[in-house]
């Protein structure tokens, strides 16, 4: 497997999903020109992360609506495997996802942000209630963390103990947190045995 990491400035979304749609494909073209099998992009990267709790509930969509569907078939049209993160919408719900697509455009796996931090989420979000599946990826067993959740030493023994080997986060981290990126994140790998990729936002491009 060839894994790349998109690590970009957050989306702009404006009224709609479109401007990270447009973003993925241009992201998941570079990728697979440089032969990767799977792009994994940051939290919440189809809408931006920190837009309020209305301005989620108005973006969000479920896993078969009209963005999600594009964005799938992004992935068929580049021949590449996709996780990024969107706003999800359930019922009333609204939820921080994340969801991998096959380079086929088949849905290989979708998991609900468990564990929420502070205000900001909570306003934004519902938590999910169970930790990521995990699933099969050719010769790799991957399962799926979000941001704050990898922090937790139980999320990644709990995924390793259910046979996962790669364990991806799309993240939103920030400044001053750099201890999770440069301590938490390696040791969640080392303890557990696994291989853990972890993209995140960035203030500038270069």
């Amino acid at each position: 497997m060839r894994l790349a990491l998109c690590q970009c400035m957050p989306t702009v979304s404006g009224n709609t999903l479109a401007t990270g749609v447009r973003r993925l494909s241009g992201f998941a073209k570079h990728a697979a020109g440089e032969n990767a099998n799977l792009l994994v992009l940051p939290e919440m990267f189809l809408s931006g992360y920190a837009i309020g709790g209305a301005f989620c509930q108005k973006l969000a969509e479920p896993l078969d609506g009209p963005a999600i569907t594009q964005a799938a078939e992004i992935a068929r049209e580049m021949g590449i495997a996709l996780l990024f993160g969107f706003p999800e919408k359930d019922g009333e719900a609204c939820y921080n996802s994340g969801v991998l697509f096959g380079a086929t455009c088949e849905v290989l796996g979708s998991y609900r942000k468990t564990h929420l931090n502070g205000a900001g989420d909570d306003e934004q979000f519902s938590a999910g209630d169970d930790l990521s599946p995990v699933i099969g990826f050719g010769e790799w067993k991957l399962a799926m963390a979000i941001c704050y959740d990898i922090e937790f030493p139980e999320v990644a023994r709990a995924l390793a103990l259910r046979g996962a080997e790669v364990i991806l986060v799309p993240t939103a981290n920030m400044v001053p947190y750099h201890s999770v990126s440069e301590r938490l994140v390696p040791a969640r790998a080392e303890e557990n045995t696994v291989f853990l990729a972890y993209a995140n936002l960035v203030v500038k491009e270069v």
